[in-house]
């Protein structure tokens, strides 16, 4: 047992920097990867004692039935085989391996699962909860409105900087998944509420470059801006669960409602794929179908 630990180690020594240095990968999803493979590592260690390049393609199928029955979800399961995929993808590349492993097993049926989304209503009704006569209002309005009007993710938004805003020409500069940079238009109201922020923030932390800071006057975690919306939705009586994710939801969705190609949307969300774009909306299937039909020759699969 002793050696085959010592080869899952080397083994996955050599794929985080793989991940780290090749694929540009976030620190979160780095560790996202890791978790998984070491939690697949440990299953075929306590079943087999095995090296990576010694795993059959039973000892992953057994791996997913072992998550099955501890009542794992679809897309858990899923997420688990595509880490595996990734991982048994590098040892192929580097020449450890002669096949994969992972080729004939399949991944579980994911129904298609669309996200809860706010109206224009719940979104007016959420940002009418702010006290714009006090930074903290401000801050926080601006946070919202942001959020929905560029579709960011919540990391996205606490990593905006000051040299991110670029007004004059109506954009902002987003770092996304991968240091993967995209310049999103910024909306008039975003804009004005932002200025407004700045009025408030600027005699205490001239010198800080991260746009949104937390009354100490560091930025703001992910978690911080969570229980900023959910404390706004609870004001606004909106009695559904709620995360800064359900704007970006209620972003894509509303633009490819109004008509909007679904190619552009796919661009300001920073999704790779046109698929996941898909996925991210919360429209009629049908609706959605006509729309990808009229814009499918502008899209380039």
């Amino acid at each position: 047992m002793a050696q085959s630990a010592k080869k899952w180690e080397e083994f996955a020594r050599d794929y985080r920097r793989y991940i780290q240095l090749e694929k540009h990968l976030s620190a979160n999803t780095i560790a996202a990867y890791m978790r998984d493979l070491e939690d697949f590592a440990h299953f075929v260690m306590r079943q087999y004692d095995v090296s990576p390049v010694k795993v059959e393609p039973y000892m992953i199928e057994r791996y997913m039935a072992w998550l099955y029955d501890r009542g794992r979800s679809r897309a858990s399961q899923a997420r688990r085989l595509s880490g595996i995929n990734s991982f048994y993808n590098f040892l192929l590349l580097g020449d450890r391996i002669e096949k994969l492993p992972t080729e004939y097993v399949e991944a579980p049926k994911m129904g298609r699962v669309l996200p809860d989304v706010l109206s224009l209503e719940e979104i007016d009704a959420l940002l009418a909860t702010f006290d714009m006569n006090t930074s903290k209002g401000c801050r926080d309005s601006a946070i919202v409105e942001v959020l929905y009007s560029c579709g960011l993710r919540v990391s996205e938004l606490t990593s905006l900087r000051l040299q991110d805003l670029f007004f004059g020409e109506g954009y902002v500069r987003v770092v996304g998944k991968g240091d993967k940079q995209r310049v999103v238009p910024v909306s008039s109201a975003a804009r004005d509420k932002i200025q407004l922020y700045m009025e408030f923030r600027r005699p205490k932390h001239a010198s800080e470059q991260t746009l949104f800071l937390n009354n100490r006057g560091g930025a703001l975690t992910r978690v911080m801006v969570f229980n900023i919306i959910r404390q706004a939705a609870e004001r606004a009586g909106i009695d559904k669960p709620i995360s800064p994710h359900m704007l970006r939801h209620s972003f894509a969705t509303h633009l490819l409602e109004g008509g909007a190609n679904i190619r552009q949307v796919q661009e300001l969300l920073g999704h790779e794929s046109i698929v996941t774009t898909e996925i991210y909306t919360h429209l009629e299937r049908t609706h959605l179908q006509r729309v990808v039909e009229r814009n499918f020759e502008d899209i380039d699969i």
